[in-house]
C-alpha cells in the first residue's frame, strides 16, 4: 500500500507547493482545511505523516500535533512556518514535532523532509511488526511440551517473569535455555526494552570483561574509541549470560560487584554507571560441584541462584518428542514451503527410542535433514541418520508358544498388553504409545482383561 500524507492548510499556495513536491514519491495526499477536519480524517483513515501550518484559525498546529500524538505518539508531524516564527517552530520540535519547513516553500526542502518522515514511519512500523513477532515467537505457549516436567517449568517461568529476580537456568546443551530466557523476558514488564545475550564460553577473559562493561578510548592498546558494554546496551531490559560456568574467576569478581552494588565502570574509565538490568544466567555445568572444588565463587553462586530452573534432558521427557517433531515439521514447512505432515511408524519408534544427547537442538536438526531428503509428505526410516537407525531395535516378539489348540485374538491382545506394561515399566502412557493406542483406549483394554490393577 502507498503511504498516505495529510496536508492541513487552507492556503492554495501551500497546497500547490506540497502537491508539486511530493509528486513521484508514491504517496497518497489527503487534505484538510483546519485541525478539526484533520482529526476527523485521521480517525477514519491510516495516515503516515502530517504537514500542518503552525498558525491557523481555531486549533493551531501545536495543539493539533498534541491531539494527534495522544493516539499515535510515533506519527511524524511537519510544521510549516512563516518568516519570523522559526523560534516557535523550534519550541514545537522540542514538544515532539518531527521537523519544520519555512515559507516560501522550496520543492527540494519539502520533498526531502517528507521522505525522511515517511522513512521514519516505515522504520517504526517494521520495528512494531518485529517486536510483535518476537513476542509471539517467545510466548510461553510457543514452547512445546505437555509432559508434567515441562508444564511445571512453564508455570515457574511464568511466575518469575513478573519479577526482577535473577534466574539461574541449568540443563544439558540443547535443552532450550536461551529460548526459555527470552520467553521470560518477553513476558515481563521489561519486554519493551532490549534483550541482550552473551556466551561466556566463547570469549577469553579480557574480551569478555570488555564486552560486559565496555571501555574508554585509550583503555588499552587498540582501544581507539569508546565501546559500550552489554550492561549498558541492556539498560532497562534483560542481560542473558549463557554458560556462566565458563566465566573466569577475575570476571566473576567484577560481576559479583555489579550484582551487589548495582553499579560498574567501563574499563579505563572513572564514571560510575548504573546497571538497570534483569539478569538471567544459564549453564550446563554442575555449579554446586564447581563451588565445592573452588572452581566457581560461592558468593557469586548464591547471588545468581535466586530462582533456579532445571531443564530436563529430552530423554527424560519422551512424551514431548513427537509433539516437538510435529512442531518442527510445521515450522520447516512454513520456512521452506515443503509440506511434510507425517512421520511413519518405524521412524516414530526410532525417534522415541533415541537417547538424544544433543536434546531438542539435535531433534530439530535431524528433522530438518529428513525434510530435505524426503520427496513426499512423510518421513520414513530411510530419511533418518544412520546413527539413529543403528541403535534401533524392533519391538520384541511376545514371549509365548502357541498352545496345541491354537490361540484366539483376545489371548493375543491380552499378552501384548502385558508385554507393553512390562517394557514401559508400568508407565501406562508409554505402554499405550508402544501399541499405537490412545491412553483412553489402552485403559479400556486393561479394564476389559482385568489388568488395570496390574
Amino acid at each position: 500500500m502507498n503511504p498516505s500524507l495529510l496536508l492541513v492548510s487552507n492556503e492554495p499556495s501551500t497546497r500547490d507547493a506540497v502537491v508539486d513536491a511530493v509528486s513521484g514519491l508514491g504517496a497518497d495526499l489527503l487534505t484538510a482545511r483546519d485541525g478539526d477536519e484533520a482529526l476527523e480524517i485521521v480517525a477514519k483513515k491510516q495516515v503516515d505523516g502530517v504537514i500542518t501550518g503552525l498558525r491557523m484559525k481555531g486549533m493551531d498546529g501545536l495543539a493539533l500535533m498534541r491531539r494527534l500524538h495522544e493516539t499515535d505518539p510515533d506519527l511524524p508531524v511537519i510544521l510549516v512556518t512563516a518568516y519570523g516564527t522559526v523560534a516557535s517552530a523550534v519550541r514545537a520540535m522540542k514538544a515532539g514535532a518531527f521537523d519544520y519547513i519555512e515559507k516560501p516553500l522550496s520543492r527540494e526542502d519539502v520533498r526531502h523532509t517528507v521522505e525522511k518522515a515517511l522513512a521514519l514511519t516505515r522504520l517504526v512500523a517494521e520495528n512494531r511488526v518485529l517486536r510483535e513477532e518476537l513476542e509471539r515467537q517467545y510466548d510461553f505457549s510457543a514452547i512445546v511440551g505437555t509432559s508434567p516436567e515441562m508444564l511445571e517449568i512453564l508455570r515457574l517461568a511464568g511466575d518469575v517473569a513478573q519479577t526482577d529476580a535473577t534466574v539461574l537456568i541449568t540443563g544439558d546443551s540443547g535443552t532450550g535455555k536461551e529460548l526459555l530466557s527470552r520467553a521470560i523476558h518477553y513476558n515481563s514488564p521489561r519486554a519493551g526494552h532490549p534483550f541482550v545475550a552473551i556466551n561466556c564460553a566463547t570469549l577469553p577473559e579480557n574480551l569478555l570483561e570488555s564486552e560486559l562493561f565496555g571501555y574508554e578510548k585509550g583503555a588499552f592498546t587498540g582501544a581507539d574509541r569508546r565501546k559500550i558494554g552489554r550492561f549498558e546496551l541492556a539498560a532497562g531490559g534483560t542481560l542473558f549470560l549463557d554458560e556462566i560456568g565458563d566465566m573466569s574467576p577475575a570476571v566473576q569478581v567484577k560481576l559479583l560487584r555489579v550484582l551487589e552494588e548495582g553499579e560498574f565502570t567501563r574499563l579505563g574509565g572513572t564514571e560510575t554507571l548504573s546497571a538497570d538490568v534483569r539478569l538471567i544466567v544459564a549453564t550446563n555445568k554442575n555449579l554446586p560441584k564447581m563451588v565445592h572444588e573452588r572452581e566457581f565463587r560461592d558468593d557469586l553462586y548464591y547471588r545468581i541462584n535466586v530462582f533456579p530452573i532445571q531443564l530436563p534432558a529430552l530423554r527424560q521427557r519422551p512424551r514431548d518428542i513427537l509433539s516437538l517433531a510435529r512442531h518442527f515439521l510445521r515450522d520447516l514447512g512454513e520456512r521452506t514451503g515443503k509440506l511434510v505432515t507425517e512421520i511413519e511408524p518405524e521412524a516414530r519408534r526410532v525417534l522415541l527410542q533415541s537417547d538424544w544427547p544433543g536434546n531438542v537442538r539435535e531433534l530439530k536438526n535431524v528433522l530438518e535433514r529428513a525434510v530435505i531428503l524426503t520427496q513426499g509428505t512423510s518421513i520414513g526410516l530411510e530419511h533418518l541418520p544412520a546413527r539413529l537407525q543403528q541403535g534401533y531395535t524392533l519391538p520384541a516378539s511376545a514371549p509365548f508358544s502357541l498352545p496345541a489348540g491354537g490361540l484366539d485374538m483376545e489371548d493375543l491382545e491380552r499378552m501384548l498388553l502385558v508385554q507393553a506394561l512390562e517394557q514401559s515399566r508400568d508407565n501406562k502412557s508409554e505402554a499405550a504409545r508402544l501399541l499405537g493406542m490412545s491412553r483412553a483406549t489402552f485403559r479400556y483394554r486393561l479394564r476389559k482383561y482385568g489388568l488395570e490393577a496390574a
